[in-house]
């Protein structure tokens, strides 16, 4: 382990650097840096030699919206190939976000009705029982469709919606991320709904008129064969009722015809649990003991496991770490899905609409319910452990 020190600005700081590396022949250089830095770090890196037969890793946010985006894809690609770019987000490093592509394609009875003809909506909440835990300067600057939405949801989104990728070739996962992004209609006001906690604008660091969202709900909707017509609701936001991360996707309910009962409020379902705890099940009905033909909703539990990292296992970052030392990209954002990804929420980033406030350890402000009022509501997981 060594350590150089300098100027980031300073050419000498980096040839300081390149003479440390000695005879490195692939060097990786990992910037988890200010993304104003990326530029004159990556030039300088160039200049040194550095990126010679090298990699870099980048720390998210890709640029702040799709301009700034293509700018830094820009920078970048002046001193390096794109094959030698990794942009880290640790989300695609989690064993549980990995389980819903896994879980997808390794099972025969869930891919077939994926579709438009049986899958009423899909849900994905991301909520944090805290607020931004003294990051207030830090979180003017992002707010919550930067830091959570346009990367790591998103990047969920893809992979519940994207077609089963060929196996014949590295990019294939990427590929297919990319197309049925491209494929999400890019948000309008009428389709999100913003709120931000009571009491963040008194956090250090935040302006006192802040408009900057701490919560964010949306309907997206995918054009394309498979999922026309079917909405994918969106919400994530800080200082709510619990810290959890889960996606849902329900099911039509079936003919209420042989049965002389009301229809569930909730379909038939998958649930992913991301965090804090990992777990898959699947949603069902079965007849409650006793003389009556009457239901009852249940769940089967397919996996349940401790936090990636608190069981023996790999943590995000040591997965994604070793998958760029040995040059494997699958797991990490490639541009063309970084700016598919800005495409979908550039119009609505300037935050123009109606900012609405909510209580902290509520699920948000409930002008999110109007998002959810054609499907039944939000699968809210009060009761789940």
């Amino acid at each position: 382990l060594r350590y150089v020190d300098g100027d980031y600005n300073d050419p000498a700081t980096f040839a300081a650097l390149r003479r440390e590396l000695a005879g490195a022949e692939r060097p990786i250089s990992y910037l988890a840096i200010p993304p104003s830095l990326f530029p004159v770090v990556v030039g300088n890196l160039r200049d040194a030699g550095c990126t010679e037969n090298g990699r870099v890793i980048l720390e998210k946010p890709f640029g702040r919206d799709l301009a700034s985006a293509r700018d830094l894809n820009r920078i970048l690609h002046e001193a390096l190939p794109e094959e030698s770019i990794f942009r880290i987000d640790h989300y695609l490093g989690k064993e549980a976000v990995q389980n819903i592509l896994y879980f997808r394609f390794a099972n025969a009875f869930l891919e077939p009705i994926l579709n438009r003809h049986y899958v009423e909506n899909v849900q994905i909440t991301m909520a944090e029982a805290f607020g931004v835990k003294g990051r207030g300067k830090f979180y003017e600057e992002t707010g919550v469709l930067r830091d959570v939405i346009q990367n790591h949801l998103l990047q969920v989104v893809s992979y519940l919606a994207m077609e089963a990728p060929s196996s014949t070739y590295d990019e294939a996962i990427r590929d297919e991320q990319a197309k049925v992004l491209r494929n999400v209609r890019p948000l309008d006001a009428a389709n999100l709904v913003t709120g931000q906690f009571r009491g963040y604008r008194d956090e250090p660091g935040v302006a006192a008129d802040s408009r900057v969202p701490t919560y964010a709900a949306l309907r997206l909707a995918i054009d394309s064969w498979r999922w026309e017509g079917v909405p994918f609701l969106v919400r994530a936001g800080k200082s709510l009722a619990r810290t959890l991360t889960e996606v849902t996707i329900e099911f039509k309910n079936p003919p209420q015809v042989v049965f002389a009962e009301p229809a569930p409020p909730m379909g038939n379902h998958v649930r992913f649990r991301l965090s804090p705890q990992v777990g898959i099940a699947l949603g069902a009905r079965a007849k409650q003991p006793g003389e009556g033909m009457v239901g009852r909703p249940l769940e089967l539990s397919v996996l349940e496991g401790a936090e990636q990292g608190k069981d023996g296992r790999m943590d995000a970052y040591e997965r994604l770490l070793g998958d760029a030392t040995i040059g494997d990209a699958t797991l990490f954002a490639r541009q063309d899905v970084v700016e598919a990804a800005w495409a979908i929420v550039d119009p609505v980033l300037a935050g123009s609409g109606p900012l609405h406030l909510y209580e902290p350890g509520s699920w948000g402000p409930p002008e999110s319910d109007a998002l959810v009022a054609g499907v039944g509501g939000w699968n809210t997981p009060e009761e789940r452990t």
